[in-house]
């Protein structure tokens, strides 16, 4: 079958091809080193993994506002923090 297309039009060639791209991006896959992970076991710490990246950068988001409330809009701090968000 890895050599037929499956729905989608993506071989299980290409399929295994990303699978294993995914791990090598994932910090607990790299840990583990060489040893293989299921997909599904996988495919579950990948969305766990953005979850938490998406909490990061809310918490972030929302730290970086505090920021720009405290400040002087006319500070030379608050025009280096707008320069480095443009």
């Amino acid at each position: 079958m890895s050599s037929r297309r499956s729905r989608g039009g993506v071989s299980e060639e290409e399929i295994n091809e990303l699978i294993s791209r995914l791990q090598t991006l994932l910090p607990s896959a790299r840990r583990r080193g060489a040893s293989q992970a299921s997909t599904t076991k996988l495919l579950k710490e990948t969305c766990s993994y953005i979850k938490s990246l998406h909490r990061e950068v809310d918490d972030l988001s929302d730290r970086l506002s505090d920021l720009m409330a405290s400040m002087d809009q006319n500070s030379p701090g608050a025009e280096i923090i707008r320069s480095l968000l443009r």
